[in-house]
Protein backbone atom coordinates (compact mmCIF):
# COMPACT_ATOMS: atom_id res chain seq x y z
CA UNK A 1 0.00 0.00 0.00
CA UNK A 2 1.44 3.27 -1.08
CA UNK A 3 1.44 5.98 1.58
CA UNK A 4 -0.52 9.13 0.71
CA UNK A 5 1.42 12.08 -0.15
CA UNK A 6 2.50 14.80 2.30
CA UNK A 7 0.44 17.65 1.87
CA UNK A 8 3.64 20.03 4.32
CA UNK A 9 7.26 20.54 3.28
CA UNK A 10 7.99 19.87 6.63
CA UNK A 11 11.64 20.63 6.13
CA UNK A 12 10.73 24.07 4.28
CA UNK A 13 8.64 24.65 7.03
CA UNK A 14 11.80 24.54 9.38
CA UNK A 15 14.07 26.40 7.01
CA UNK A 16 11.12 29.00 6.99
CA UNK A 17 11.28 29.41 10.94
CA UNK A 18 14.81 29.06 11.96
CA UNK A 19 14.64 31.67 9.00
CA UNK A 20 12.87 33.79 10.81
CA UNK A 21 14.12 32.85 14.56
CA UNK A 22 17.45 33.82 13.07
CA UNK A 23 16.58 37.74 11.56
CA UNK A 24 14.77 37.94 14.74
CA UNK A 25 11.10 36.60 14.53
CA UNK A 26 8.37 39.30 14.62
CA UNK A 27 5.57 37.20 16.63
CA UNK A 28 3.03 39.81 17.54
CA UNK A 29 0.12 37.90 16.52
CA UNK A 30 1.84 35.22 18.84
CA UNK A 31 1.34 37.80 21.70
CA UNK A 32 -1.99 38.70 21.24
CA UNK A 33 -3.11 34.76 20.59
CA UNK A 34 -0.48 34.38 24.20
CA UNK A 35 -2.31 37.10 25.95
CA UNK A 36 -5.81 36.09 24.51
CA UNK A 37 -5.28 32.42 25.76
CA UNK A 38 -4.17 33.91 29.35
CA UNK A 39 -7.65 35.57 29.59
CA UNK A 40 -9.31 32.15 28.48
CA UNK A 41 -7.82 30.13 31.24
CA UNK A 42 -8.21 33.16 34.13
CA UNK A 43 -12.15 32.17 33.49
CA UNK A 44 -11.45 27.98 34.09
CA UNK A 45 -12.15 27.85 37.71
CA UNK A 46 -8.93 25.27 37.76
CA UNK A 47 -5.87 25.60 38.62
CA UNK A 48 -3.23 23.86 36.29
CA UNK A 49 0.01 22.79 37.67
CA UNK A 50 1.71 20.60 34.35
CA UNK A 51 0.85 22.51 31.33
CA UNK A 52 2.47 21.81 28.16
CA UNK A 53 2.62 24.07 25.22
CA UNK A 54 3.16 22.87 21.54
CA UNK A 55 4.52 25.46 19.22
CA UNK A 56 7.37 26.45 17.19
CA UNK A 57 7.90 29.47 18.82
CA UNK A 58 7.98 29.17 22.68
CA UNK A 59 9.11 33.13 24.07
CA UNK A 60 5.30 34.48 23.94
CA UNK A 61 4.01 31.19 25.67
CA UNK A 62 6.64 30.75 28.71
CA UNK A 63 5.38 34.31 29.54
CA UNK A 64 2.13 33.62 30.41
CA UNK A 65 2.78 29.97 31.01
CA UNK A 66 6.46 29.84 32.88
CA UNK A 67 7.34 26.37 33.58
CA UNK A 68 5.62 24.71 31.05
CA UNK A 69 6.84 21.82 28.81
CA UNK A 70 7.87 23.05 25.37
CA UNK A 71 6.47 20.97 22.84
CA UNK A 72 7.75 20.67 19.23
CA UNK A 73 4.58 20.72 16.58
CA UNK A 74 6.40 17.39 14.99
CA UNK A 75 4.07 14.95 13.63
CA UNK A 76 4.70 12.75 16.71
CA UNK A 77 4.43 14.83 19.77
CA UNK A 78 7.12 14.49 22.23
CA UNK A 79 4.24 14.04 25.15
CA UNK A 80 3.98 11.41 27.55
CA UNK A 81 0.13 9.75 27.94
CA UNK A 82 -1.57 11.30 31.00
CA UNK A 83 1.58 13.78 31.99
CA UNK A 84 -0.49 17.12 32.13
CA UNK A 85 -3.61 19.05 33.04
CA UNK A 86 -3.55 21.17 30.35
CA UNK A 87 -2.13 21.19 26.43
CA UNK A 88 -1.51 24.35 24.67
CA UNK A 89 -1.48 23.95 20.81
CA UNK A 90 -0.07 27.25 19.98
CA UNK A 91 -0.70 28.57 16.62
CA UNK A 92 0.77 25.39 14.75
CA UNK A 93 -1.88 22.97 14.39
CA UNK A 94 -2.20 24.91 10.91
CA UNK A 95 0.27 23.80 9.17
CA UNK A 96 -0.37 19.83 10.08
CA UNK A 97 -0.76 17.09 7.48
CA UNK A 98 -2.71 15.40 10.23
CA UNK A 99 -4.44 17.44 12.59
CA UNK A 100 -6.70 14.90 14.06
CA UNK A 101 -3.51 13.07 14.76
CA UNK A 102 -2.40 16.24 16.43
CA UNK A 103 -5.78 16.45 18.67
CA UNK A 104 -5.62 12.66 19.54
CA UNK A 105 -2.09 12.72 20.73
CA UNK A 106 -2.53 15.93 23.22
CA UNK A 107 -5.89 14.35 24.54
CA UNK A 108 -4.23 11.61 25.46
CA UNK A 109 -1.31 13.45 27.04
CA UNK A 110 -3.76 14.86 29.47
CA UNK A 111 -4.90 13.28 32.64
CA UNK A 112 -8.97 12.90 32.77
CA UNK A 113 -10.65 16.11 33.45
CA UNK A 114 -7.84 18.27 31.75
CA UNK A 115 -8.06 21.00 28.80
CA UNK A 116 -7.35 20.91 25.67
CA UNK A 117 -6.86 24.82 24.28
CA UNK A 118 -5.90 24.92 20.68
CA UNK A 119 -5.18 28.25 18.93
CA UNK A 120 -4.52 28.09 14.79
CA UNK A 121 -5.13 30.25 11.64
CA UNK A 122 -8.53 29.87 10.05
CA UNK A 123 -9.66 30.03 6.24
CA UNK A 124 -10.30 33.57 6.05
CA UNK A 125 -6.96 34.15 7.09
CA UNK A 126 -5.20 36.34 4.16
CA UNK A 127 -8.21 35.87 2.19
CA UNK A 128 -7.25 39.31 0.52
CA UNK A 129 -3.51 38.25 -0.49
CA UNK A 130 -4.97 34.70 -1.61
CA UNK A 131 -7.79 37.06 -3.91
CA UNK A 132 -5.10 39.46 -5.50
CA UNK A 133 -2.38 36.56 -6.13
CA UNK A 134 -5.18 34.01 -7.78
CA UNK A 135 -6.27 37.26 -9.95
CA UNK A 136 -2.73 38.46 -10.89
CA UNK A 137 -1.46 34.29 -12.40
CA UNK A 138 -5.07 34.45 -13.72
CA UNK A 139 -4.73 37.17 -15.96
CA UNK A 140 -0.74 36.53 -16.76
CA UNK A 141 -1.09 33.29 -17.17
CA UNK A 142 -4.37 31.63 -17.05
CA UNK A 143 -3.31 29.13 -14.61
CA UNK A 144 -3.36 29.05 -10.48
CA UNK A 145 -0.40 27.87 -8.25
CA UNK A 146 -1.08 27.34 -4.85
CA UNK A 147 1.06 30.08 -2.91
CA UNK A 148 -0.98 30.12 0.21
CA UNK A 149 -1.24 27.50 2.89
CA UNK A 150 -5.40 26.17 2.72
CA UNK A 151 -7.28 26.79 6.08
CA UNK A 152 -9.76 25.10 7.66
CA UNK A 153 -13.54 26.35 8.64
CA UNK A 154 -14.31 26.47 12.18
CA UNK A 155 -17.07 24.04 11.94
CA UNK A 156 -14.49 21.21 9.87
CA UNK A 157 -12.12 22.43 12.84
CA UNK A 158 -14.89 21.97 15.65
CA UNK A 159 -15.90 18.59 14.51
CA UNK A 160 -12.51 17.59 14.76
CA UNK A 161 -12.87 17.72 18.81
CA UNK A 162 -15.42 15.43 18.71
CA UNK A 163 -13.61 12.63 16.19
CA UNK A 164 -10.30 12.96 18.93
CA UNK A 165 -12.66 12.09 21.60
CA UNK A 166 -12.92 15.08 23.64
CA UNK A 167 -15.95 16.31 25.96
CA UNK A 168 -17.52 19.17 25.78
CA UNK A 169 -15.88 20.65 22.48
CA UNK A 170 -16.69 24.07 21.30
CA UNK A 171 -14.89 25.99 18.99
CA UNK A 172 -15.44 29.84 18.42
CA UNK A 173 -13.48 32.08 16.15
CA UNK A 174 -11.42 35.92 16.15
CA UNK A 175 -10.47 37.87 13.66
CA UNK A 176 -8.63 40.63 13.09
CA UNK A 177 -7.60 43.21 10.60
CA UNK A 178 -4.03 44.83 10.44
CA UNK A 179 -2.75 47.37 7.59
CA UNK A 180 0.39 47.18 5.89
CA UNK A 181 2.07 50.16 3.49
CA UNK A 182 1.76 47.50 0.74
CA UNK A 183 1.30 44.09 0.13
CA UNK A 184 5.10 43.55 0.19
CA UNK A 185 4.82 44.32 3.68
CA UNK A 186 2.74 41.77 4.41
CA UNK A 187 4.77 39.30 3.04
CA UNK A 188 8.15 40.22 4.47
CA UNK A 189 6.01 40.20 7.54
CA UNK A 190 4.57 36.64 7.09
CA UNK A 191 7.85 35.54 6.35
CA UNK A 192 9.17 37.42 9.82
CA UNK A 193 6.77 35.12 11.33
CA UNK A 194 8.03 31.85 9.79
CA UNK A 195 4.55 31.47 8.05
CA UNK A 196 5.84 31.45 4.85
CA UNK A 197 4.63 29.03 1.81
CA UNK A 198 5.78 25.69 2.90
CA UNK A 199 3.31 23.63 0.70
CA UNK A 200 4.76 19.89 -0.75
CA UNK A 201 2.78 21.03 -3.54
CA UNK A 202 4.28 25.05 -4.45
CA UNK A 203 5.40 25.16 -7.41
CA UNK A 204 8.98 25.57 -8.24
CA UNK A 205 8.99 27.43 -10.99
CA UNK A 206 10.54 30.62 -12.01
CA UNK A 207 7.39 33.18 -10.58
CA UNK A 208 6.75 35.79 -13.44
CA UNK A 209 7.98 38.75 -12.93
CA UNK A 210 5.22 40.64 -12.84
CA UNK A 211 3.13 38.79 -10.78
CA UNK A 212 3.71 40.18 -7.68
CA UNK A 213 3.64 43.95 -9.00
CA UNK A 214 -0.04 43.08 -10.86
CA UNK A 215 -0.99 41.55 -7.53
CA UNK A 216 0.61 44.55 -5.50
CA UNK A 217 -1.69 46.98 -7.79
CA UNK A 218 -5.05 44.53 -7.14
CA UNK A 219 -4.60 44.64 -3.73
CA UNK A 220 -4.17 47.87 -3.26
CA UNK A 221 -7.22 48.89 -5.57
CA UNK A 222 -9.73 45.87 -4.19
CA UNK A 223 -8.62 46.16 -0.32
CA UNK A 224 -7.76 49.26 0.88
CA UNK A 225 -7.44 50.21 4.61
CA UNK A 226 -7.73 54.26 4.41
CA UNK A 227 -4.33 56.27 4.50
CA UNK A 228 -3.23 54.82 1.30
CA UNK A 229 -2.63 51.01 3.04
CA UNK A 230 -4.13 47.78 2.26
CA UNK A 231 -5.98 45.59 4.93
CA UNK A 232 -4.63 42.12 5.76
CA UNK A 233 -7.52 39.64 7.77
CA UNK A 234 -6.12 37.25 10.38
CA UNK A 235 -8.78 34.42 11.86
CA UNK A 236 -7.40 32.93 14.47
CA UNK A 237 -9.60 29.91 15.37
CA UNK A 238 -9.74 28.63 19.07
CA UNK A 239 -10.40 25.27 19.54
CA UNK A 240 -11.69 24.03 23.50
CA UNK A 241 -12.00 20.37 24.84
CA UNK A 242 -11.80 18.45 27.76
CA UNK A 243 -10.29 15.16 28.10
CA UNK A 244 -13.36 12.71 29.11
CA UNK A 245 -14.17 12.27 32.99
CA UNK A 246 -17.38 10.93 35.35
CA UNK A 247 -17.54 14.10 36.92
CA UNK A 248 -18.47 16.16 33.78
CA UNK A 249 -21.45 16.56 33.31
CA UNK A 250 -23.67 14.56 30.58
CA UNK A 251 -26.51 15.53 27.88
CA UNK A 252 -29.90 14.26 29.04
CA UNK A 253 -31.39 11.17 26.93
CA UNK A 254 -33.87 12.44 23.83
CA UNK A 255 -37.70 12.51 25.85
CA UNK A 256 -36.15 12.47 29.39
CA UNK A 257 -37.31 15.69 30.30
CA UNK A 258 -39.59 15.94 33.64
CA UNK A 259 -41.18 19.26 32.73
CA UNK A 260 -42.78 20.70 29.69
CA UNK A 261 -40.91 23.85 27.72
CA UNK A 262 -44.08 25.87 28.42
CA UNK A 263 -44.49 25.17 32.17
CA UNK A 264 -40.87 26.48 32.32
CA UNK A 265 -41.26 29.71 30.92
CA UNK A 266 -44.88 30.74 32.10
CA UNK A 267 -46.34 30.80 28.27
CA UNK A 268 -49.43 29.53 27.06
CA UNK A 269 -48.95 26.67 24.48
CA UNK A 270 -51.49 26.71 21.62
CA UNK A 271 -51.83 22.93 20.06
CA UNK A 272 -50.92 23.86 16.35
CA UNK A 273 -53.73 22.10 13.85
CA UNK A 274 -53.38 20.58 10.53
CA UNK A 275 -53.85 22.47 7.26
CA UNK A 276 -56.92 19.79 6.46
CA UNK A 277 -58.39 20.23 10.16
Amino acid sequence: MSNPPKFIDRAALSRNRARALAQGADLFLHKEAAAEAEERLGEVNKTFTDPAVVTAFPAPWTEILPGARIVADDEMLALDEGAHDLVVHALSLHWSGDPVGQLIQCRRALRPDGLFLGVLFGGRTLSELRAALAEAESRLTGGLSLRVLPMGEIRDLGALLQRAGFALPVADSVRKTVTYATMFHLIADLRAMGEGNALAARSRRATARALFPTAAEIYSGTFPAGGGRVAATFEMIWLTGWAPDASQPKPLRPGSAAQRLADALGATETPLSRADD
